[in-house]
């Protein structure tokens, strides 16, 4: 299931070598609960007998069979919450490895797949491999262990019936095999199904007006029901084998009970072949019962482990994701940007910027401008350190910008977009990141954006928890200006920050911005917005060539 080197192999090797106690408990009490379950029928055995042959059962007798009976489902239910812990720590442990995985991720690896898969890791694979610990592997283990038990003590009790279930066994086997695969190549059908249904949704709510402008809405109607059919027919699938793998089970068993009994009850010769006697012929049943139970939870257990085999699959084909490992650079004495004839595309055979080369001195407030898709989002996500150039050289204030540390790039530049984006708590944590920040560093950035009375109106000012719905667009824009100034960086990068402002609103956000740009070098993709707090300078990006 696993290859042994691999990353997930090595974080649960890491959650079992932490959670040893845990480990050495639920095999104890798995051995006990297996064990305990095995004594009740042999308690039966005896008391019967006795009645066969007119003798009493003792008051301690009797007891003796319910308080075992007891003990053994105490067993079970402390083995059932074991599991079941030993299963969400297991989950926890691999989550927590996605998450990391997930920051250290390029962003490539975000332009080349959709969110909806992504997530579709998180969520919905995650939880397969809750069951696959709580409901498949772990518990598989203790019915085998359980199964193997019962038949120890059937060949010890009955040879006759022991060779019938030894002859009975392979073809269950075969039959449980050929279960597994059917259920296998359903699951990997409904996980691929559910996959494109979660890219599916969130594709159509962010393209809503476009598909109602370009009248699509029928082709992503039968597109959506295609990927549902496409999950309820492998669901389907896996039902229908799930439905005749009980009942086989199930008539199996009553089958191996009826020959046990015409072949005892056929003369002496066949009654001691099997062993019988009233009493063990009571247990024998019993054991025949218990012995198909974990086959047929076993069954079970199966294609939750199989369901799990195609979660296995996708999350260690993302824990195998090549990270981000940029070359770092020497930083040099130097606070000029510097593009050095570079090239770069993010599909490499379709560079979007060709033998590019220009350079910004400090202090200067310079605007690129240029046709749609020139390449002018581009540049500030190279500048920014998102991507690495294919060829030639990036220099940020004597920086290589891949090589910087988050910490690192929040001193260097600032980066105010269209979109604001809110992290989970407070208006501070908005402004801060999370970061530490002095009062008086917080109070100026709030200065600088205009902010002040806006913050001071909040029931808690600062401390009052986030909702995006307590801003205007334009205080949210104001916002993210004080998220950027508050580390005082040296470079501000503005990427068309008025673009769906009112005039009032956009007034507001230039004033705040050229007080903010004061000392700063600046680089914006706005014309308009670029005159309007000083521009120094004009790069024109066309058909991927500066001119």
């Amino acid at each position: 299931m696993m290859k042994k080197n691999d990353e997930m192999h090595v974080f649960i090797k890491a959650m079992l070598s932490r959670s040893r106690k845990l480990v050495i408990l639920l095999i104890l009490i798995i051995a006990g609960s297996v064990i305990t379950s095995l004594i009740p029928p042999l308690v039966l055995e005896k008391a019967v007998n006795r009645l066969s042959n007119h003798q009493s059962v003792s008051f301690l007798h009797a007891l003796s069979y319910f308080l075992f009976i007891v003990l053994a489902d105490v067993l079970e239910s402390l083995q059932n919450a074991c599991i079941t812990i030993f299963g969400q720590k297991m989950t926890h442990s691999i989550r927590s490895a996605l998450c990391n995985k997930l920051s250290h991720l390029p962003a490539q690896y975000f332009h080349t797949h959709k969110a909806g898969e992504i997530e579709s890791v998180f969520t919905n694979d995650g939880d397969t491999i809750d069951v696959l610990y709580s409901d498949g592997i772990v518990s598989m283990i203790a019915d085998c262990f359980k199964l193997i038990a019962i038949l120890i003590v059937i060949f010890t009790r009955s040879i006759g019936l022991g060779l019938l279930l030894a002859a009975v066994t392979p073809f269950l086997y075969l039959f449980t095999r050929w279960c597994q695969k059917k259920m296998n190549n359903a699951q990997l059908k409904n996980r691929r199904a559910i996959a494109r249904v979660n890219s599916h949704v969130p594709e159509t709510i962010r393209c809503i007006r476009m598909i109602h402008g370009f009248h699509a809405q029928k082709y992503m109607e039968d597109t959506y029901d295609a990927y549902i059919q496409e999950s309820y027919q492998a669901t389907d699938q896996g039902n229908i084998i799930d439905s005749i793998y009980s009942p086989v089970i199930l008539i199996t068993q009553a089958a191996v009970t009826a020959v046990m009994m015409i072949f005892a009850a056929r003369g002496h010769t066949f009654r001691a072949f099997f062993g019988l006697s009233v009493g063990s012929a009571v247990a024998m049943i019993a054991y025949v019962g218990k012995i198909f139970s974990p086959l047929e939870n076993i069954g079970m257990e199966i294609q939750n482990i199989q369901a799990a085999s195609a979660a296995i699959q996708h999350i260690r084909a993302f824990l195998q994701e090549p990270e981000w490992n940029p070359s770092k650079t020497e930083p040099v004495h130097d606070d000029a940007i510097h593009f050095d004839h570079v090239t770069f595309g993010y599909e490499p055979s379709e560079p979007v910027l060709r033998n590019l080369s220009f350079a910004i001195q400090s202090g200067e407030n310079v605007t690129f401008a240029g046709r749609t898709g020139a390449g002018k989002s581009t540049i500030f996500r190279l500048l920014t350190g998102l991507y690495a150039p294919d060829q030639g050289n990036i220099s940020l204030a004597g920086h290589c910008p891949v090589g910087l540390t988050p910490q690192e790039r929040r001193k260097i530049y600032g980066l105010v977009t269209q979109q604001f984006n809110a992290v989970p708590g407070t208006v501070r944590d908005q402004i801060t990141l999370y970061n530490a920040y002095t009062e008086e560093e917080i109070e100026e950035a709030l200065t600088l954006s205009d902010l002040k009375d806006v913050i001071a109106s909040l029931p808690q000012g600062l401390d009052t928890p986030m909702n995006e719905k307590l801003f205007s667009k334009g205080q949210l824009q104001l916002l993210a200006i004080a998220r950027t100034v508050v580390s005082h960086p040296s470079i501000l990068l503005l990427d068309e920050v008025t673009a769906s402002l009112d005039a009032e609103t956009e007034a507001r956000v230039i004033n705040a911005l050229r007080a903010s740009s004061k000392g700063r070098t600046v680089i914006s993709i706005s014309h308009r917005l670029s005159q309007s707090i000083g521009t120094t300078r004009i790069i024109e990006i066309k058909e991927s060539i500066p001119v």
